[in-house]
């Protein structure tokens, strides 16, 4: 077995650098107090990569599903727009119907003297 899981190929933390240190471990190896610190200072600094990458995985993870909410909260807003849109009065649709009537009355008088101004 290769280590890599079948139905995810190409995931995360499956191909990673990280692991190369933890491959030599079984290696007997005469003690050094250098190589000893450098192990330990290594060992610290790949917790933090492991760490970073792993953070930013899963903010990548998330980035799919926050579209989505986004989504679903504009179709949401659609379809209750009633309850954001203020709704109309009888008094503002009686004003305009009478603004339409008032327009109507004018274009008549307007029409009926061109065509008195025509007949003189």
């Amino acid at each position: 077995s290769s280590g890599i899981n079948a139905e995810w190929p190409l995931r995360p933390g499956a191909i990673d650098s990280t692991f190369d240190l933890e491959k030599k471990r079984s290696v007997p190896v005469k003690y050094n107090r250098e190589l000893w610190k450098n192990t330990i200072h290594a060992m610290k600094r790949i917790q933090e990569i492991r760490a970073k990458r792993q953070n930013q995985f899963i903010k990548q993870r998330l980035k799919a599903g926050k579209k989505l909410e986004l989504k679903d909260d504009e179709k949401e807003v659609e379809h209750h727009i009633h309850l954001i849109e203020p709704k109309v009065t009888v008094e503002e649709l009686y004003n305009a119907a009478l603004n339409k009537t008032k327009q109507k009355l004018q274009e008549k008088k307007k029409l009926l003297e061109v065509e008195s101004m025509d007949m003189d």
